[in-house]
C-alpha cells in the first residue's frame, strides 16, 4: 500500500496526494470509513484511481456537532487561525466556541483580526478582543485586502505569514470574514488547485462545502487549510463539566471551588463566581465571558439531558 495525505473530500470522493506530490482521486473502502482533509492514509492504485484501505492514526481532529450533525472540519493540524472581520462587527459567542474547540483538542488558536484598514471598526473590534489578548491568545491584525498600498498591512502579512511557516494551520471563521482573499494572498496556485478539486470531486458547488488542503511552498513544509463559512458553532460533544477548564480566564478560579461538581453558577463557596468583574484585577473574568459559560453550559446541559 502507498501512503498519501487527504486534500478534500465529499462523500465518497477524496483528493489525495501521493508522496510524489501526484494527485489521485481516491474512495475509502468501506462506509464507516470517514475520511477528512488534513487525514494520512493508505491506499491501493485501481486503474488510474485508488482505494483507501486505512486511516492512520490521527493527532487531533477539530470538529464541531449540534443536534442534528456531526462536522469535521480538518485532522493532523498544528493550529487553528480563527478569522474575524471589524466589519460586520464580529460575534464574540462565535469567537468563544470556536477557541472551545481548540482547547479540547489541544490545538493552539491563532487569532486574526481583518480589516485593519478600516479605522475607527477595526479599533472597536480591537478593543473588544483585550481580554483575549489577556488570556494568553495571540491576536494578529490584518488587512487581508487593502483598499491601497500599506507598509503596515504588508508587515502585518508578514508577521502572519511567519506564524504560518512550517505547520499545518486550517482557517477557520465565518462567512464574509476574507477566508478566501486571505488564502488566494498567501498561496500562489490556491485558485487553480480549487478547480482541480472542484473537478476531482465531481461539482463545482462542493468546493463551498468541503475543506480544502493547500501547500504555501514548493517544500510541502507550510500549509493552509480553507473550511467552508459557518453561521453556527456547535459545541454538543463538550463535556457541560469540563467547560470551564477550556475557558483561560475561568480555569484557574476553579480550584478555589468547596465542591468538586461545582457548576460555578449558583453554588456556595465557588472560586469562580467572586471573580466575575470587579474591575479591580486583570485576573477577573469579564462579566460578558461569565455570559458566554452560563449560556453554553445550559445550551449543553439541555443537550445532554
Amino acid at each position: 500500500m502507498r501512503e498519501g495525505l487527504v486534500l478534500a473530500s465529499h462523500g465518497r470522493h477524496c483528493l489525495v496526494e501521493a508522496e510524489d506530490g501526484t494527485h489521485v482521486l481516491c474512495h475509502p473502502r468501506g462506509k464507516k470509513l470517514g475520511v477528512i482533509a488534513g487525514d494520512r492514509v493508505r491506499w491501493l492504485p485501481s486503474q488510474d484511481e485508488g482505494v483507501i484501505e486505512q486511516i492512520l492514526p490521527r493527532r487531533n481532529l477539530l470538529h464541531r456537532q449540534d443536534e442534528v450533525r456531526t462536522k469535521s472540519f480538518a485532522a493532523n493540524l498544528d493550529q487553528v487561525l480563527i478569522l474575524v472581520a471589524a466589519e460586520p462587527e464580529f460575534s464574540e459567542h462565535q469567537l468563544a466556541r470556536a477557541l472551545i474547540a481548540c482547547e479540547a483538542e489541544h490545538i493552539e488558536p491563532l487569532i486574526v483580526l481583518n480589516k485593519a484598514d478600516l479605522a475607527e471598526p477595526f479599533a472597536r473590534a480591537w478593543q473588544r478582543l483585550a481580554p483575549y489578548r489577556a488570556m494568553g491568545y495571540a491576536v494578529l491584525p490584518l488587512a487581508a485586502k487593502p483598499r491601497a498600498p500599506d507598509a503596515a498591512h504588508d508587515g502585518a502579512l508578514d508577521a502572519l505569514d511567519a506564524r504560518l511557516r512550517d505547520r499545518a494551520t486550517l482557517v477557520l471563521g465565518p462567512s464574509g470574514a476574507g477566508k478566501s482573499t486571505l488564502i488566494n494572498r498567501l498561496v500562489p496556485g490556491a485558485s487553480a488547485l480549487t478547480g482541480e478539486i472542484s473537478q476531482a470531486l465531481g461539482s463545482g458547488r462542493h468546493t463551498t462545502t468541503a475543506t480544502r488542503w493547500y501547500w504555501m511552498d514548493a517544500a510541502r513544509q507550510s500549509s493552509l487549510i480553507d473550511s467552508p463559512g459557518f453561521q453556527e458553532f456547535g459545541l454538543r460533544h463538550i463535556d457541560p463539566a469540563q467547560l470551564a477548564a477550556y475557558m483561560p480566564d475561568i480555569r484557574p478560579h476553579v480550584a478555589g471551588c468547596k465542591f468538586y461538581n461545582c457548576t460555578h453558577l449558583h453554588e456556595p463557596g465557588c472560586g469562580v463566581i467572586p471573580a466575575v468583574e470587579n474591575g479591580s484585577s486583570p485576573h477577573e473574568i469579564s462579566t460578558n465571558r461569565y455570559k458566554i459559560y452560563s449560556d453554553l453550559f445550559h445550551e449543553l446541559k439541555q443537550g445532554g439531558a
